[in-house]
């Protein structure tokens, strides 16, 4: 089993990268079996990193525009009254 405990610790365009090179390794193929696995292993870890900055990112813009309300993100839904500066 690869050892993935780096990947939390990854920016987002560190695991991007690492993907990108992951995913060419496993599409040109010529890796052993268990290889190829920890490749794979490797390349979910990695994702799931990228998501995950995606997802704060996503969470700080809705942040930044007024839209979060009780910590969700609202879909597209305008602030309730009286959570706005109307000054």
């Amino acid at each position: 089993m690869p050892d993935n405990s780096d990947v939390p610790t990854l920016s987002y365009e560190a695991a991007r990268d690492e993907l990108v090179d992951v995913v060419a390794r496993l599409e040109a193929g010529g890796e052993p079996l268990e290889r190829s696995l920890d490749l794979w292993e490797r390349g979910e870890a990695l994702a799931a990193r990228c998501q995950q900055w995606l997802d704060g990112a996503r969470e700080r813009l809705a942040v930044a525009q007024g839209q979060v309300t009780q910590g969700q993100v609202a879909q597209g839904q305008p602030a309730p009254d009286g959570d706005e500066d109307d000054a």
